[in-house]
């Protein structure tokens, strides 16, 4: 199981395969590499012209300005959008690589790290983009900014047990995909994406503490543009539940991956 979670034997490989996912995306396209900042720089704009213009909707005080609501979507959107790029491309890892199943010893386990860093080339762009404008705003960054890799630190085990988990179960199951679809969809609105945490009901915000992308995205916002430092024991149980998942979808992936050359 050690292999699963210090690949380091494969450190190399495993860069060279997310660079190729990275490059291969966007190659043929006219703009290239720049529609990783277009596209979520577009949502930004629509969600924020639907949310805030349409439905009036306030962020925290009435004084508010468009870009402070903005910016806190698009941190909590920054979250999601690279748990949800993991989580409907995991079914195809394993899927849409049968030569590497059936003639060549392959380290499948490393699919999913592949997956995470090309994922965080594009959660590397949006942070550019986060704290570009954050401290364009607010004429400078705050000390607590220095805390974002260890906020943003549970979401690596919680994509990894995704990946491992997904990618096996898409080789048996073909339509995983489509259910995938509908959980994401209903999974971004179950997030405070759109909403703080404390806009919620009292009776069902501790139930957000079962959602691990609910606490890291609240976090991301405290670091960022708040200038708080994080609530550590939310980030430790965080961490927990991102660490169970890791090592279930680890042992489900070992037990499997023994019959994917006879699906495949």
């Amino acid at each position: 199981m050690t292999e699963y979670f210090w690949p380091v034997r494969h450190v190399d490989l495993i860069h060279q395969f997310a660079k190729r996912e990275v490059l291969v995306r966007y190659q043929e396209s006219v703009l290239g590499s720049i529609w990783a900042v277009v596209t979520p720089l577009l949502s930004l704009l629509v969600y924020t012209l639907v949310f805030r213009h349409v439905f009036k909707a306030q962020w925290g005080n009435a004084g508010e300005s468009g870009l402070d609501f903005a910016l806190n979507i698009y941190a909590g959107l920054s979250v999601f959008n690279f748990f949800s790029e993991c989580l409907l491309r995991a079914p195809r890892l394993v899927a849409e690589q049968p030569n590497l199943v059936r003639k060549v010893v392959f380290p499948l386990e490393i699919l999913p790290w592949v997956l995470a860093f090309s994922a965080l080339f594009h959660l590397g762009i949006a942070l550019v983009i986060l704290i570009a404008v954050s401290g364009w705003m607010h004429h400078g960054w705050p000390v607590s900014l220095l805390c974002l890799p260890l906020v943003w630190l549970p979401l690596l085990p919680l994509v990894l047990g995704v990946g491992w988990l997904f990618s096996a179960l898409g080789v048996f199951l073909k339509d995983i995909n489509q259910l995938l679809g509908v959980v994401v969809s209903l999974l971004m609105f179950l997030s405070p994406v759109f909403y703080p945490l404390e806009s919620l009901p009292a009776l069902w915000r501790p139930w957000m503490h079962l959602n691990p992308l609910a606490l890291v995205m609240e976090a991301t916002r405290d670091v960022v543009l708040n200038g708080r430092w994080p609530d550590w024991s939310s980030l430790t149980l965080v961490m927990g539940e991102s660490l169970a998942v890791a090592l279930l979808g680890a042992m489900f992936f070992r037990a499997a991956r023994h019959e994917f050359a006879d699906v495949l």
